[in-house]
């Protein structure tokens, strides 16, 4: 799909871009790709230099097998429609959040597979190793194989019955292409995600989250201390349960869902007036990149209490830091709030009211940063950036 951008640019003066005004009148605008960070961790990050080798690329069709699990010291009570129900929503939820780039095409093989281990053997807990949930996934893949052509899926999502407490959460399983791994009909079990009882607690949007670790996104909740003093509940790959979940737009430009044209880049001393489009809606300029460093960027980008976000706590612009060195879990992306020591509404938690309004304004005085909320209609927000 074609999508329009709509940019408003005024610049100011560089000595070093003489030459280009002198010429067209104007200085010449940096290539969204002088803004695109690399990645330093060697897995999930902000990085949009993403191994697609090792991580599933975020486009077209996604074919998904849905298996369900349980286990001789729990035997499946409920049905399989019933756990297949409280997930298989999050394809809808996927195609919005992409604009209709991923297709989440999820096929559920509806028998319960009995698993050949107690479901308090496989170490279910925060920590658990590669080696265990990789023997998890494998005998789940063994039990299912009469029953199904894994030649024909892309990813695999094992579900385990609501009558297993020890499989806790739902940590997603990502291949190592130096081993031998799983195979089944010929082909490399190359992503899974195994869902446990969270997904009683999350809902559909676990499934979002988690296969957003396949496409090679990073955790925004921090590993350590505020768990979710990073970005609150704006992105699902923070809280999945936040009011604000879609993907912030550097993430949807960093998987491909917002192109180079839909992006306003400041790589050196100058200035920019951009024009942003709500990240709800299709089309326009979705984001204001000021990149600071090899691997740091503020970005600043228009969210809307509507959609996949009509439960926002906030309206107007958000505004970020990013840097694609730090590790998933140690604050990759962290929100600014334009409103620190607030008391949130009913319902929301701090940074939740974190937006930018009009005639406000963030300044990273080191960074030589400055970025001001000129004004803001219902379709759009006008900011100015600046690096001096």
């Amino acid at each position: 799909m074609s999508l329009v951008t709509t940019a408003v640019v005024v610049l100011t003066a560089v000595p070093a871009q003489a030459t280009i005004r002198q010429q067209t009148g104007a200085r010449r605008h940096a290539p969204a790709a002088a803004c695109a960070l690399p990645g330093q961790t060697g897995w999930t990050d902000e990085g949009h230099d993403t191994d697609r080798v090792q991580f599933r690329r975020a486009a077209g069709t996604v074919r998904a097998a849905m298996l369900f699990v349980d286990f001789p010291d729990a035997p499946a009570t409920e049905s399989t429609a019933t756990d297949a129900a409280q997930l298989t929503p999050g394809a809808d939820w996927l195609r919005e959040a992409s604009y209709g780039r991923v297709r989440l095409d999820i096929t559920p093989v509806h028998r319960w597979l009995r698993m050949p281990q107690d479901s308090t053997t496989y170490g279910f807990d925060r920590g658990i190793s590669f080696e265990q949930h990789e023997l998890y996934v494998r005998q789940a893949v063994a039990a299912a194989d009469p029953h199904v052509d894994f030649g024909q899926y892309d990813v695999v999502y094992v579900v385990a019955t609501k009558a297993a407490p020890a499989i806790k959460f739902s940590p997603t399983y990502i291949y190592d292409r130096n081993a031998a791994g799983i195979v089944a009909d010929g082909r490399r079990v190359k992503w899974a995600v195994t869902f446990g009882q969270d997904m009683w607690r999350w809902g559909f949007k676990v499934l979002n989250h988690e296969t957003g670790h396949i496409f090679g996104l990073p955790d925004l909740y921090a590993f350590t201390g505020d768990t979710h003093g990073y970005v609150g509940g704006w992105d699902l790959m923070g809280l999945i349960s936040g009011p604000s979940p879609r993907f912030f737009a550097w993430h949807s430009w960093k998987l491909g869902w917002i192109d180079d044209s839909q992006v306003a880049c400041l790589d050196a001393k100058g200035q920019r007036t951009v024009q942003l489009s709500p990240v709800e809606r299709q089309g326009g300029t979705k984001l204001a990149v000021v990149r600071t460093g090899p691997t740091t960027a503020y970005v600043a980008e228009s969210r809307r209490a509507e959609g996949l976000d009509s439960t926002a706590c906030s309206s107007g612009v958000l505004i970020y830091k990013v840097d694609s060195a730090a590790p998933t879990g140690s604050g990759p992306l962290r929100v600014l709030d334009a409103t620190p020591g607030s008391t949130p509404g009913a319902g929301c938690a701090p940074l939740d009211d974190a937006a930018y309004q009009p005639a406000q304004s963030f300044t990273d005085a080191t960074a030589g940063v400055r970025i001001d909320v000129v004004s803001s209609t219902g379709g759009a927000d006008i900011v100015r950036v600046r690096r001096t």
